[in-house]
């Protein structure tokens, strides 16, 4: 699975959270609208290398218990995305590696690089945590981050552009797929 999404890809981050669903939800829509394939994708790394080294063997799972367990993360998100029948238009891909790095890996030449948000006390600051950071920071592609289903958009103000001083921008919004 080393394909990298196309132009007519919609890359989207899949961490196994309720927000991560949302933003295949909507990413889902969008990608009706424009014509596109959604690109699930969910990067996991070995956690061998995070533990104690003085942790008995047994502690430690095997690359292929953390690969399967992984596997089941994204399975588990899509079906809560979706249900039980997944989109056509939705591809999946398990990568083993940093999450930013895949992430922008995967989304090179892609029409867009979704993200979940999840809430962390103030709803005014950009996709939380480190890979929302790292993603909004590097990325060659538009980033859209969409919040949880149970917070609502938050008006921006959109200053000194074409469409006029009082015009606001929402943040995206999930949207359920039928």
């Amino acid at each position: 699975m080393t394909e990298l999404a196309t132009g007519r890809a919609i890359v989207v981050g899949v961490d196994g959270s309720e927000a991560s669903a949302a933003a295949l939800r909507w990413a889902t829509e969008q990608a009706r609208a424009l014509r596109a394939e959604v690109v699930a994708v969910h990067a996991w790394e070995a956690t061998a290398p995070r533990v104690a080294p003085y942790a008995p063997v047994s502690v430690l799972p095997t690359p292929a218990e953390e690969r399967d367990a992984a596997a089941r993360l994204l399975t588990e998100t899509l079906r809560r995305a979706f249900g039980p029948r997944i989109d056509d238009a939705v591809r999946a891909e398990l990568v083993e590696g940093p999450a930013v790095r895949v992430l922008l890996d995967r989304a090179r030449g892609a029409l867009l690089l979704v993200l979940g948000r999840t809430a962390h006390g103030q709803l005014d600051l950009p996709a939380g945590g480190v890979v929302g950071r790292g993603c909004l920071r590097h990325a060659t592609v538009p980033v859209v981050a969409v919040p949880t289903p149970d917070r609502p958009a938050v008006p921006l103000r959109v200053v000194g552009t074409r469409l006029g001083p009082r015009a606001e921008l929402f943040e995206a919004q999930s949207v359920s797929v039928t």
